[in-house]
């Protein structure tokens, strides 16, 4: 039936158009009878409930939270890093009846990414993994949206949620030192090689601010190490494969490679298992997250709290009751199998 409202459900009924509103959104306040003749009475006028987009300009608030990240959708739901950081997030938002929207922003089309944070309807934002350079930050802040950074920054105001990434490295700096490695390749996350094509770095052209400083960890614990930057695309299984192959099918073959993810350290470990090579013995492997495969791979890493930060996030953003706005979370290096001595020349 055309032009069915609210007030129309109201008056066939014989109650107020508060009443039948409560009957959508505060049921605990009416009457299983009332309840039930009030959607059966909507159901019949072919009323579908109140307009949730006019809801949500009435009380000024979306019910939603956006979660920024600079990469394709799908990473949200493959990489364990990002997944184990959503679970967290959504147990909040789920408390908190709040919903999480999936914001990816393209490192092509930044244009695209910038215009959608421009109109998406959200309370408030999640920052995670993107750098702080994006325009899309700037354009959060002119809309005076609440956001919640894993990075961390500088700026007394900004909100974040990290952990220390140089102390952190430089832990792990300091067991490969011991170890007596002087020469080691670090994989990262870069778009550049995201054809498949390894390239090699400089610190500066990594372009991720927790990527830099755990580089900048491992250089301040490895001062006489050579330090050797590949990536051989996105974050992900196969790009620590393909960096890693390039590496180790190479005259000059390191001593010990490192992922600045554990993703990436596990596809290092399959180029070296089809090599032949064993990890702790012909060359050390590491990684850094320690992501739940991690253990089983016996994998070398420095880990950090994962779900936790995420639902860290979530409370700065939504609990009223969480007055602290900057927390800095705890890391600690497991040391397992895939790291042993340097194998002499």
């Amino acid at each position: 039936m055309a032009g069915v409202t609210l007030k129309t459900v109201a008056k066939a009924v014989g109650v107020s158009p508060s009443t039948v509103s409560n009957a959508y959104n505060k049921p605990d306040q009416l009457s299983v009878a009332l309840r039930e003749r009030i959607l059966d009475t909507a159901r019949e006028l072919g009323y579908s409930g109140p307009d949730a987009s006019a809801r949500a300009l009435r009380s000024g608030k979306a019910g939603a939270v956006g979660v920024l990240f600079t990469d394709k959708l799908a990473y949200a739901f493959s990489d364990p890093y990002a997944v184990g950081f959503l679970a967290g997030l959504a147990e909040v938002a789920e408390e908190f009846s709040t919903s999480l929207l999936l914001m990816p922003l393209s490192s092509t089309d930044i244009a695209g990414g910038s215009n959608a944070v421009q109109q998406a309807a959200i309370d408030a934002a999640a920052i995670f993994c993107v750098p702080g350079t994006h325009p899309a930050l700037d354009i959060l802040a002119n809309r005076g949206i609440p956001a919640v950074s894993t990075d961390r920054g500088d700026h007394p105001d900004l909100s974040w949620v990290a952990i220390d990434e140089v102390e952190a490295a430089a832990q792990l700096g300091e067991h490969l030192a011991r170890l007596g490695h002087r020469d080691v390749v670090v994989l990262v996350d870069n778009a550049e090689a995201a054809g498949g094509n390894p390239v090699e770095l400089s610190v500066d052209e990594v372009g991720y601010t927790d990527c830099e400083l755990r580089i900048q960890g491992l250089q301040k614990a490895m001062p006489d190490a050579r330090l050797r930057i590949v990536s051989g695309g996105h974050n992900a299984f196969s790009s620590g494969r393909t960096g890693a192959e390039w590496v180790l099918d190479s005259q000059d073959r390191p001593t010990a490679i490192v992922g600045l993810s554990d993703v990436q350290a596990l596809g290092a470990l399959e180029a070296m298992r089809v090599r032949g090579l064993v990890p702790g013995r012909d060359l050390t492997l590491a990684g850094f997250d320690d992501i739940p495969a991690a253990e089983a791979a016996g994998l070398t890493t420095v880990h950090q709290p994962i779900r936790e930060k995420g639902r860290a996030v979530g409370r700065i953003l939504l609990d009223p009751a969480v007055t602290e706005r900057q927390l800095l979370m705890p890391t600690e290096l497991i040391v397992r199998a895939s790291s042993g001595p340097a194998p002499k020349a």
